[in-house]
């Protein structure tokens, strides 16, 4: 089955352009679109309020596709993006982003989806910079531009004290850096890859577990 996802809210590209989009990028690949779903909103919600696309998320299948024409019709928000890709990766579902030329899958490594993460971070900020940065949203670290080594070392297996000796630089901070930019979650949750040579799991040996069903597992226990 293959999707096409689109989303209508204020300030985002109207439904016409991302159909075109994902049309001619669906031709150019070959991939044959079995069903559109569109979600409609008078405002950019939260993740957390948008039930309907949680359902959907809850619906797919192992071998599904989902096409979208950026990054953004899923969130503008890092910290949910994390959740939606690992959602979907947790069901072994292909997620191709059509403005990027790109395929998110099980076989994808993080290391290529960080320079995604940042531009939307840099998108966040500018939107921020002239009405001030709302509580919760992440500024630019000094830290950035050491990322790809930091995720490099994360995933040989060294502590945040060895990176942060390696990089000569603070551990506290260093360690941060690497929970507010949700790279905990990256390397415990999804885009792995790693060589099972080096002592580190594969893919195939880690459980993925979308967290919409975590939460929803959680609620369920506490009703009962």
């Amino acid at each position: 089955m293959v999707y096409a996802y689109m989303r209508q809210v204020p300030g985002f590209p109207n439904l016409t352009t991302q159909q075109s989009d994902i049309l001619s990028f669906s031709l150019k690949k070959e991939l044959k679109i079995d069903k559109e779903v569109v979600e409609y909103a008078t405002k950019n919600l939260r993740l957390d309020d948008r039930g309907e696309f949680e359902d959907f998320l809850q619906t797919m299948q192992e071998g599904y596709t989902v096409i979208v024409s950026s990054l953004l019709t899923l969130s503008d928000k890092v910290e949910e993006l994390i959740k939606v890709i690992n959602c979907m990766l947790s069901h072994s579902v292909n997620l191709w982003i059509v403005d990027s030329n790109m395929l998110m899958n099980k076989e994808t490594h993080m290391i290529e989806i960080f320079p995604l993460l940042n531009e939307l971070r840099q998108e966040e900020k500018e939107k921020t910079k002239h009405i001030g940065r709302p509580k919760g949203s992440k500024s630019s670290s000094k830290f950035d531009i050491y990322q790809r080594e930091i995720v490099s070392f994360l995933r040989e297996g060294m502590s945040v004290s060895a990176i942060a000796r390696e990089l000569d630089v603070s551990r506290s901070s260093l360690k941060d850096y690497i929970e507010s930019r949700g790279i905990k979650e990256l390397m415990e949750g999804s885009w792995l890859g790693m060589d099972q040579s080096q002592g580190i799991r594969s893919m195939d040996n880690i459980v993925l577990i979308c967290p919409f069903e975590e939460a929803r597992k959680a609620k369920e226990q506490e009703v009962s």
